[in-house]
Formats: structure tokens, sequence, C-alpha cells
């Protein structure tokens, strides 16, 4: 079930269709970063350097008024490596505003006979792609605190991101069907095999370069995942959650 949905997910980013999403997410994240860096530069010219340069450079001859210029370059750089950490949490953010979109071209291609799941209103795809952003920093706060425990980095970055991720992206696609309260229950019921699936987003996530498309990986896998356990567990109801 879970290598089924996989392939199909995989399959699923190579479409005309998919591609289409994933090059408005990745534009719009580098276009965000751009000005992210502009404002934060601007910002530092503005207010820091002054006070930098009278704290700490008050008496510069003349003649090395090219430390400033070499200063300003180094630190311009600076901000673009750091804002270059950010790629993957910012392209999760605007990728949250498309997930609807990836559902809604799996569900027309690869289930033609079967009703289709209803998008999630503005606001709660806001706070689904807020809430991701959170899981994705708070995972990885955690696998950073345990990085310096020997034998348990590596398995706390994967247990810590499957379980969240397998989570999230799980109950996305469940809540194009269901209510949220259904949504959860259900996913408690497989949460072994939504566990497994987190773990193999968690894998696609540790991908460097190849993690900027792991909410839309994700997104797939879990409608996929959902389309079958719903077929598995067609009795399922809020009462037996």
């Amino acid at each position: 079930m879970i290598f089924d949905a996989v392939r199909l997910s995989l399959a699923n980013l190579f479409a005309p269709e998919t591609r289409s999403v994933f090059w408005k997410v990745l534009g719009l994240t580098v276009l965000a970063l751009v000005v992210i860096w502009f404002g934060l530069r601007e910002t530092f010219i503005a207010f820091a350097w002054p006070w930098l340069e009278g704290a700490m450079m008050p008496n510069l001859p003349e003649w090395a008024g090219w430390l400033t210029f070499v200063f300003g370059i180094v630190a311009s750089l600076g901000l673009a490596l750091g804002l270059a950490l950010l790629l993957a949490p910012v392209t999760a953010i605007i990728a949250g505003f498309f997930l609807d979109d990836v559902a809604e071209v799996i569900e027309t291609r690869d289930y033609p006979g079967e009703a289709r799941g209803t998008a999630l209103p503005l606001g709660q795809a806001i706070a689904g792609s807020v809430k991701f952003l959170g899981v994705v920093i708070l995972g990885n706060l955690v696998a950073l605190f345990l990085l310096f425990i020997p034998g348990v980095n590596l398995v706390a970055f994967f247990l810590v991101n499957g379980y969240l991720l397998g989570r999230e992206f799980f109950e996305f696609a469940a809540m194009r069907y269901r209510t949220p309260a259904e949504a959860r229950l259900f996913r408690a019921k497989h949460a072994s095999t939504v566990l497994l699936a987190g773990f193999v987003i968690a894998a696609f996530l540790a991908i460097p370069i190849v993690n900027l498309m792991t909410p839309l990986f994700a997104a797939g896998l879990m409608v996929h995942l959902h389309k079958a356990l719903s077929r598995k567990d067609p009795g399922f109801s809020l009462r037996q959650g």
C-alpha cells in the first residue's frame, strides 16, 4: 500500500500539472527570499551599520575606507547564506497554498470515477501552512538537540520528522473528505501505516535540493494513502474512532 502510494506520488511530481505548481512555488519562494534579503540589507545599512561604524571604528583613517566596503560585501554574502538555509522552510509555507491543487490533480487523473475532495478554506490553508512550518522547525530543533547524543541523532531525525510530517500531511488529505475530528481519528486508527509513510517523507526531506519538493511529494503520497486506507476501511465512522 505504501509502496504504491510512493510510486504514484513520485510519478505525479513529473506530471505537467504538478510541474507547473512546482515552478510557481519555486518562483514565489525565490521572490520572497529576494524581498527579505533587500529588506534586511536596507534595514542593516540604515540602522545597524551607523552604530557599528561609530562604536567599533570611530577613528578609521581615510585610506582604510575600503574596509567599510569589504565589510558590507561580506555582510551581504553572509545574509544571503543565511537566507539560503531558509529556502526549504519558505518553500514549505508557500507550497501550503498549492497542496489542494496537487490533490485535485491526483484525484481527477487517478480516481476519475470517485468524488473529488473539497479544498480547505483559505484561512485553514494558511493555518495549515504555518502549522507545517512550525512542525518542521520543532522537529529539527529536537533532532538538533539530540545530534550530540551518539547513535541517536539519525534515529531522532527520522522518528520526529516521520511522526510529525506523516500526521500533518495525512490529516490534510483526510480533511478533504472528512471533518477535522474524523480525520484525526482515522489517522489515529491507522497510525502505524501513517508513521511508516512519514518515514518515507522524512527520507525525502533529508535529500538536499530534492527536499524542495517535499510538500508536493508528501501531499501526493498521503492523498493516495488516504484513498487506499478508505477503501480498506469503508465502514469507518466518527463513532468507531
